[in-house]
């Protein structure tokens, strides 16, 4: 997908949120991003994370299946570093010619909402989106990176902290829309609370239904540093949210996430968001 979109565009930066390194080799993965980035250069941003996507992927997904599924990253992505970097000691196996030809790399973003996450970023020096959507007290999990950064000394990692918010939006005309296309990912949860990991998203008119009606909305409140799970409403209600967390939280940048099912809703959504930042 990256590679499609990277081939019918020219300045936007493009990338993934994020690649399940438990589920990757991290050669692989520096090899695939490489690449796009030699083909694209310096538009491609490598978004590495870890999670499980339920017990039949995860199985699936394992090379070999007489170990059991462990969702620890650790040597993952300091092996993945390593492979950007081409910073494996001289003695290590997998010392060997740079698989980049290219003096720039992808932008290497670690994606988490753990202390685990935030530990490894501000170890390895690295760029850290904490997901705000999973962990609604990331301001934690935010000062841990900050608390703890160490500047990184190879060339895929940085300086000084970065720290990204990735929360979940939804913008619409009126309150009302904006809640009935939120009812899909609300059931989502609310499923999954009760033991269903198929994550199955039906229709909002479904949703909606299912639920008993429509979801109530809540409001980020200024200087709480407390997430809500969703944020959602009109450009009125909503702008003013994102730049009270993009202060309470001292980022630069926000990673708007969404679940929604109908496509031309959400399309109108990131219009509206566009909007508010013109």
């Amino acid at each position: 997908m990256i590679s499609a979109v990277a081939a019918q565009t020219k300045r936007i930066n493009l990338g993934s949120g994020s690649v399940l390194l438990n589920h990757y080799s991290p050669f692989k993965v520096a090899e695939v991003f490489c690449t796009l980035n030699e083909l694209y250069p310096g538009r491609i941003d490598l978004g590495a994370g870890r999670a499980t996507t339920g017990p039949v992927t995860d199985f699936a997904l394992q090379q070999d299946r007489s170990k059991r599924f462990q969702a620890d990253s650790n040597q993952q992505i300091t092996e993945l570093v390593s492979w950007l970097d081409n910073s494996f000691p001289e003695n290590h196996p997998f010392s060997t010619k740079p698989i980049y030809t290219i003096d720039s790399k992808p932008n290497l973003y670690l994606l988490g909402s753990s202390a685990w996450s935030a530990n490894a970023a501000a170890a390895l020096g690295l760029r850290y989106v904490v997901a705000g959507f999973i962990n609604q007290n990331a301001i934690e999990i935010a000062n841990i990176y900050k608390d703890n950064f160490k500047p990184s000394k190879g060339l895929t990692g940085i300086k000084k902290p970065e720290l990204i918010l990735s929360i979940h939006v939804v913008c619409a005309d009126t309150e009302e829309e904006a809640a009935r296309q939120l009812a899909p990912v609300q059931l989502m949860y609310k499923n999954l609370a009760s033991g269903d990991t198929s994550g199955r998203l039906p229709s909002p008119k479904d949703a909606v239904k299912e639920l008993g009606g429509l979801p109530k909305l809540e409001q980020y409140k200024a200087g709480s540093k407390i997430l809500p799970k969703f944020v959602g409403g009109t450009p009125d209600s909503v702008f003013p949210q994102l730049k009270a967390m993009q202060k309470d939280f001292g980022v630069e940048e926000i990673i708007i996430q969404d679940m929604m099912t109908d496509h031309k809703a959400r399309l109108y959504s990131y219009e509206l968001l566009g909007e508010m930042l013109k």
